[in-house]
């Protein structure tokens, strides 16, 4: 028996009916789904449950943990900063931050930071768990370390990383916190539903996560969990160091840190809002979230091929993936499209060729790498929907 909720065009039922499947599976617990196509809504689903006991219903308004759906909130925030001539893409970030000039990092720039070349996708000295939580310590961290490679020559996903190299730039040149920042000049002039530090009027909305058990993922996603059984490997560091990355996504001090890499707490409307702006090039109707040469800028290739910390292929703009044409680096439409997974299932992408805006959340986190294959399923589905009524 399904419990959907929501509202869906009738072009798209058999999006919605794949949805409902889902909820069959013996694991499922709570997900939601939203499709805008052009100015229009056409998909807004929930079903579920959102507490460990299995008893909460997922409601309209429930949210839960994005992860790493949050990075293109930021590449935009500090991108707001470029269009207001505060930062360059291509001048020293150590011009805004000068602590970061040291180790080899004289001439890193922001669009290396944005596109995964800067060599900083870790941070080699053990951090204590607490430190995850201490702004200024992480900093400091990042302010210390050598890049693991020569910047600007290979590639390596920076999963947690991202949130102080684009994040305290953003602090230093706007003058606000970043998620004060991305609630005041990205989510509430979009309508998103959305926190980068979850206020504590919020905190009950928000869903528990869980992992799905006994799924060993693709053969990206078993390479990376063998890596990070390497305690001194990049695997390793970049997504165990801090260890409190690894068990805090619960925990009230996670939900209301500022981790804009990886703690965006939202629902599958704000991530479809968002991306249906940028499908839009930054602006639809007045609402502008970055002016159209940037937004350009975001889509165009500036690395791709083997990833050195995700160990599979990728393909990075400025703080979004690229399609790509394998399965699990796909998001399941035209070639143009773009976004940002998160981890255990989340998506959030659009394709500006067809106008859509997509976004899909979860608390029941899969094991994959980057495309998860219930999020792919419902995008393919939507794309098959969208070519059978041209």
């Amino acid at each position: 028996m399904s419990n959907v909720q929501g509202y869906f065009d009738p072009r798209f039922e058999s999006v919605r009916t794949i949805f409902a499947e889902q909820q069959q599976d013996a694991q499922a617990r709570g997900s939601a789904l939203c499709v805008m196509i052009g100015g229009d809504t056409v998909l807004d689903l929930w079903q579920g449950v959102v507490d460990k006991e299995n008893q909460q219903p997922w409601e309209q308004d429930t949210l839960v943990n994005v992860f790493s759906c949050t990075k293109p909130l930021g590449a935009v925030a500090i991108l707001q900063q470029v269009e207001a001539g505060k930062i360059e893409l291509d001048g020293p970030l150590a011009d805004v931050w000068p602590e970061f000039r040291q180790a080899g990092k004289e001439d890193i720039t922001l669009r290396q930071v944005l596109s995964h070349q800067s060599g900083l996708s870790a941070i080699s000295a053990t951090l204590p768990p607490e430190a995850l939580f201490d702004w200024d310590a992480m900093c400091h961290a990042l302010a210390a370390q050598r890049p693991w490679w020569t910047p600007d020559e290979i590639h390596g996903y920076a999963p947690v990383t991202y949130a102080w190299l684009v994040g305290e730039p953003l602090r230093r040149v706007s003058g606000v916190r970043p998620g004060d920042y991305i609630q005041e000049y990205i989510c509430q002039p979009a309508g998103m539903d959305f926190f980068v530090g979850v206020p504590d009027d919020a905190l009950l909305r928000v869903a528990h996560v869980s992992r799905l058990r006994n799924q060993a993922g693709d053969e990206y996603a078993r390479a990376l969990f063998a890596s990070m059984g390497q305690p001194e490997g990049l695997g390793f560091k970049a997504f165990g160091n801090p260890s409190s990355m690894m068990v805090s996504t619960n925990e009230r001090q996670w939900q209301q840190a500022e981790i804009l890499s990886a703690n965006g707490t939202g629902n599958a409307r704000s991530l479809a809002r968002f991306w249906q702006l940028m499908a839009h090039d930054g602006s639809l109707g007045d609402v502008r979230l970055l002016d159209a040469e940037l937004v350009a800028q975001v889509r165009r290739e500036h690395s791709q091929g083997m990833d050195r910390t995700l160990l599979a292929p990728t393909r990075f703009g400025l703080g979004v993936m690229l399609e790509q044409d394998y399965a699990g680096g796909s998001f399941g439409m035209g070639p143009q499209a773009y976004g940002h997974p998160g981890a255990g299932g989340a998506l959030g992408f659009c394709d500006p060729a067809a106008q859509v805006g997509f976004g899909y959340v979860t608390n029941a986190m899969g094991p994959y790498v980057l495309m998860d294959p219930r999020a792919l399923a419902l995008s393919r589905e939507v794309y098959k929907c969208l070519q059978a009524s041209d």
